[in-house]
């Protein structure tokens, strides 16, 4: 593992170390590098959840 982690920098769409891109343009940080190579698709299943979450709250279940 990277010392700091993994990161998905979404400006190149690529995975790298801690000594890489901004963190404006970085996911992360994940424990290994398979995971980061995931970012896009971890934060796609994450949005998804809270919205499910949100119609909940609100009382908007369809």
């Amino acid at each position: 593992m990277a010392e700091d982690g993994w990161y998905f920098c979404t400006k190149h769409n690529e995975v790298e170390p801690a000594a890489g891109c901004r963190a404006v343009d970085r996911l992360g940080p994940y424990p290994d590098r398979e995971t980061a190579a995931r970012a896009l698709e971890i934060a796609a299943e994450r949005t998804k959840s809270a919205d499910e979450a949100d119609r909940r709250w609100s009382g908007d279940e369809d």
